[in-house]
């Protein structure tokens, strides 16, 4: 956003804060809410005046668009306070983009820059106090769209809402994770929307994922569509894998989100001379090197846990163990990204992250 640029945003403070009510050494993730969000429509060909409004429920007809045709997309991102009580934003740019680039891929009109970083800046200006320091505190961020037309004719919908919600976090773990290869089900398809934060990819994961669980796997590696021969990502992550010193990562395409996060850990594991390969990883290959004792780590990245190590994983009926590592690539690496997020240590990219009074910069350069 530049400078100079002028955004009239509407607020409308809530009465009294929830605040008090919140126990924030006890935090399910994105259960609790801050105070206020950010509510903009579009209509009549244009997005509207946007405003901050006290959170609160939504009113919408029965036969809005979203509903019945799935128009709906939305990002994760989070804002984090250092020991001074600045507040700081991971690589907020990377988000916005890719919303836009969702939107367009369901007809979805793009979000003005503009509005999305003064909305955001002026949000967390209004919540800075649900921002808690301290590692592994943070505050989620979800910005999303929905369809909110009337009328159940397919086709896109005329009228929409872009609104931000947030939600106070601590460090996520999701415990000892072991992993199913998928054999059957995929997560996207070639010339589909995989690549795309679109509600329903999400949706289309629950049920292989639950057949998953009833075999005692926490989540599911995701292969492609056509030969099942190649991996994908992992449940609602991208996935790396360690092969020897070797770090390697399939390269994103129309099926694979390209996280933000991601793009975090190949570039500092680069930076830490770590060897990094992007390209296709058969499912042949990790079986293979697992047998050999060349497997030494799986591990997904993404925003809600930055990134989340794999213990295991089973594949047709057979199962392999990872070795646990001291010194392990995901650890190292992990620690680094969080020193940058908390401001803990130098950000040498100087695009990581960008505070409440530089929001304009986004962090637009990238590393």
């Amino acid at each position: 956003m530049e400078k100079d640029t002028v955004v009239n945003i509407k607020i409308e403070k809530a009465a009294t804060s929830r605040i008090n009510e919140v126990d924030f050494s006890n935090l399910n993730f994105g259960s609790v809410f801050t105070d206020h969000m950010f509510i903009c429509d579009y209509k009549n060909g244009n997005w509207q005046e946007p405003t901050i409004v006290p959170y609160q429920k939504l009113s919408m007809d029965p036969s809005a668009k979203v509903f019945h045709y799935g128009q709906a997309v939305f990002e994760g991102m989070k804002a984090y306070k250092d020991e001074q009580d600045e507040v700081w934003l991971f690589r907020p740019d990377e988000n916005f983009h890719r919303i836009n680039k969702s939107s367009a891929r369901l007809a979805i009109p793009e979000f003005p820059e503009e509005y999305f970083f003064e909305g955001l800046k002026q949000l967390l200006k209004l919540d800075k106090q649900w921002i808690k320091k301290g590692f592994g505190n943070s505050l989620y961020i979800r910005p999303f769209v929905i369809a909110t037309e009337a009328g159940v004719s397919a086709s896109p919908s005329s009228e929409y809402k872009f609104i931000i919600i947030c939600s106070p976090a601590q460090a996520y773990y999701a415990g000892e994770v072991r992993v199913k290869i998928a054999d059957h089900y995929s997560r996207s398809a070639s010339g589909g929307f995989g690549f795309a934060k679109a509600a329903g990819n999400y949706a289309g994961q629950f049920y292989p994922t639950s057949l998953a669980n009833q075999e005692g796997f926490q989540q599911v590696i995701w292969t492609d569509s056509n030969t099942h021969e190649y991996l994908e990502e992992a449940g609602t992550m991208n996935v790396f894998f360690r092969i020897g010193d070797k770090l390697i990562t399939c390269p994103i395409s129309d099926r694979i989100l390209d996280g933000v996060t991601r793009k975090s850990v190949i570039q500092v594991a680069k930076d830490l001379g770590i060897e990094v390969e992007i390209r296709p990883i058969k499912v042949a290959e990790i079986i293979e090197a697992a047998k050999n004792n060349q497997l030494k780590e799986i591990f997904g990245s993404g925003t809600a846990a930055v990134i989340n190590p794999i213990l295991g994983f089973g594949y047709k009926g057979e199962k392999w163990e990872l070795p646990k590592l001291e010194n392990s690539y995901a650890a190292t690496i992990k620690n680094t990204i969080l020193g940058i997020q908390y401001n803990t240590i130098e950000d040498k990219y100087n695009a990581f992250k960008s505070d409440l009074t530089h929001c304009d910069s986004g962090g637009k350069s990238k590393p």
